[in-house]
């Protein structure tokens, strides 16, 4: 494969991979990175620096600097590009092949294809599931099973929305100048060079959504790029749209400041639960018991201090012309019928919430919950592709309401939470691992996200419950023991031991050292996946 010199692939080469990896890709590729890569070097060192505030005693408020761009009622976002008006159902999974047949064909209005949380980011995966959106674009997927099913997709498929990696995250199979490439330029320029003129020839457009944003300035970098990628590329300025991710605390304080920077190419916002958790544990890891957040069963959207997040996001949202788009539902079908029912209320009662809230659309993780997410948003929408016209004016937040963990509704953490939070992490990192990024764990379709809110619970019970409900203490030996118990079961459940082996090792890593590290997938990424890296 001919390759400018200053570009070095290491990821090893499979059926296909130079229709993706060509010159032309691969230098458009390494001239974001050149151009971009500096500064977005600026921005992870901002987030230390921030983070060293907050540990050092800090709090968050609303920025008094943007203060103007919050107060301006003049300013719109560029909204809704072609086949993204009526966004009521989404559902979101990783770009493999059947994958992209079952949500294209699942009657969702839009499909995030993700390389992000529900990712494992081995070559395989990424390139493949490049190599996927294009035949899919290009309607050229039509597979079967050994058992004679029929992948393909058909008359009326979703609009497809690409989620591409965080900032914080490298690409360690693509060398830049010898150096590994920014993951979230390798993710959108790869798909941006292939398939942005493709999908403007059929009536929609090259759509993004941004996670792990983490206050406006990102967006702003984010909005650089797409210029000059449109600029470099011969595709029209303001073709692109992106959805950003509200799921870190502290970007929950600059919605409006982010739409702002984006407002030539924004669309949305949505609103991400267990990574805003997350986010919220890792900023306030050191201010004590005050931010310690019970079991994740009972962390709820009604909750006072999550539903200020979401009403903030509609209110902003709506002012600005831009769609507010709900949280997952993670549910997947139980062969239990009861079970099913009360699995399918859940997620019944939660879109309805969304949807009279004020949310254009929502989440789900699986086909069989497109239904009952349509039937919550059409009880409310009717005809109408949204609910821009709802302003929600009725809403104010403060910073207070946004940091209201005191105003819980719910009791401490409790011993069936730890191990519930041992037991899920176990899992989906042995899976991820494996190179699986959606897993099914516990009747849920289970991401990233997942893994992260739980390691941090873990690491916060210790440093800051003396005990939970019932009289456990919470230790770090209590936690290395329920570790071992569930080590052991998943060995008699058929666990391979290798992986399972490493999985403990970065949740121990990650979840029972003095600090808490950022990200669980660094830790992960950089003990294991990485060695799948050979030189081509």
């Amino acid at each position: 494969m001919s390759q400018p010199s200053r570009i070095e692939v290491l990821g090893a080469p499979e059926d296909r991979f130079e229709e993706i990896l060509t010159p032309g890709a691969l230098r458009f590729v390494a001239r974001l990175h050149e151009v971009f890569a500096p500064r977005r070097a600026e921005l992870l060192a901002e987030r230390d620096r921030r983070r060293a505030e907050l540990a050092a005693g800090g709090t968050l408020d609303f920025r008094p600097e943007t203060a103007h761009v919050r107060a301006d009622r003049s300013w719109r976002v560029a909204g809704a590009g072609p086949g993204l008006a009526d966004r009521r159902v989404e559902i979101t999974g990783p770009p493999e092949r059947r994958m992209t047949v079952n949500a294209l064909n699942s009657g969702a209005r839009v499909w995030l294809a993700d390389f992000e949380d529900a990712t494992a980011p081995t070559w395989h995966n990424l390139i493949n599931g490049q190599l996927n959106l294009v035949d899919a674009i290009e309607r050229r997927i039509d597979d079967h099973t050994p058992e004679g099913k029929r992948y393909r997709i058909g008359d009326a498929p979703a609009t497809i929305v690409v989620r591409p990696r965080g900032w914080h995250l490298d690409e360690a199979h693509l060398l830049i100048d010898g150096r590994p490439a920014v993951a979230a330029l390798v993710d959108f320029g790869l798909y941006l060079f292939h398939n942005g003129r493709r999908q403007i020839d059929r009536g929609h457009g090259p759509y993004f959504y941004l996670p792990k944003l983490e206050n406006h300035l990102e967006a702003r970098l984010w909005n650089e790029i797409f210029s000059y990628a449109q600029a470099e590329l011969g595709i029209p300025h303001g073709t692109i749209r992106a959805t950003v991710l509200i799921e870190t605390i502290t970007a929950a304080f600059e919605m409006d400041e982010i739409l702002y920077e984006l407002r030539d190419h924004a669309a949305g916002l949505n609103a991400g639960r267990w990574d805003y958790l997350f986010s919220l544990i890792k900023n306030f890891a050191q201010h004590g018991p005050r931010y310690v957040l019970p079991d994740r069963s009972s962390l709820t959207m009604t909750q006072p201090f999550l539903r200020a997040y979401t009403d903030l996001l509609v209110r902003t949202c709506h002012r600005r012309g831009a769609h507010a788009i709900g949280g997952m539902a993670a549910a997947i079908p139980q062969r239990d019928p009861a079970a099913n029912e009360v699995a399918l209320t859940k997620v019944r009662l939660d879109k309805e919430r969304e949807a009279g809230d004020g949310f254009d659309g929502s989440w789900v993780a699986h086909p069989a919950l497109v239904e009952t997410c349509r039937t919550a948003f059409d009880a409310v929408l009717g005809e109408h592709p949204h609910q821009l016209d709802r302003s929600r004016e009725d809403v104010e937040v403060t910073a207070a309401d946004l940091l209201g963990v005191h105003r819980l509704t719910v009791g401490l953490p409790t011993e069936q939470g730890l191990r519930a939070n041992v037991a899920v992490a176990l899992r989906y990192l042995t899976a991820w691992l494996g190179g699986s990024g959606a897993v099914a764990v516990f009747g849920l379709m289970e991401d990233v996200a997942t893994a992260e809110i739980a390691r941090c619970q873990l690491w916060q019970w210790q440093h800051h419950c003396a005990r939970l409900a019932g009289g456990t203490l919470a230790t770090a030996g209590a936690v290395r023991r329920q570790i071992d118990r569930e080590r052991a079961l998943m060995l008699t459940e058929g666990a391979d031991p290798e992986l399972l082996d490493e999985a403990v090792r970065v949740l121990e890593e990650t979840a029972l050292g003095d600090d808490l590290p950022p990200f669980l997938t660094t830790a992960a990424y950089a003990r294991h996946l990485v060695r799948t890296v050979t030189p081509a």
